[in-house]
């Protein structure tokens, strides 16, 4: 966790007729979120970069991988996830990269918040579903629904990956 320290804040109490000055110091730790996504097209990276800004808007840091940049070991670092992956074949998480990944984690995640979110380019979804179902079945906790766009995210794809972001700092 990284810490903000601000300087001194005066709170003033109204005690009847006086005001009294407190002098505080505050602090603020900021939790550091992963988000971990694999990326063909550009879809699913632009979506990543909608669920960082929500989890920096709701007050939090955002630490961004690439799959293939995230391992095991790193896992044990958050407490939170964001994981973006979009559909691929027969509607299943991208095979070369991704799927190996996330097998090698897939465990570490039991206890732990997530997120999901992907882009498709037919079908209607299922993969997500799919990918839902199997984190659940691992004792992940998923702040929300995945989030999905069908292809490039538009307008409402995009709010409701920063409301995902947001879910999973508040979460």
């Amino acid at each position: 966790m990284s810490v903000l320290k601000f300087s001194h804040t005066k709170i003033y109490i109204n005690l009847g007729y006086t005001k009294t000055a407190i002098t505080k110091k505050l602090e603020y730790k900021m939790e550091k979120i992963a988000i971990v996504y694999w990326s063909g097209t550009g879809n699913t990276e632009k979506m990543c970069g909608f669920v960082k800004n929500g989890i920096e808007g709701a007050g939090g840091e955002a630490v961004v991988y690439t799959a293939d940049n995230f391992d095991k070991s790193k896992v044990s670092g958050y407490s939170k996830i964001a994981l973006g992956c979009p559909s691929m074949g027969d509607e299943v998480l991208e095979e070369d990269v991704f799927e190996p990944m996330f097998s090698s984690i897939e465990s570490d995640l039991a206890g732990k918040k997530i997120a999901l979110f992907g882009s498709y380019g037919w079908g209607d979804g299922e993969w997500m579903r799919s990918w839902e179902k199997r984190c659940r079945s691992i004792g992940a906790t998923l702040v929300s629904d995945g989030v999905i766009a069908n292809e490039f995210p538009n307008d409402q794809e995009a709010a409701d990956c920063k409301t995902l972001g947001a879910n999973l700092v508040k979460a």
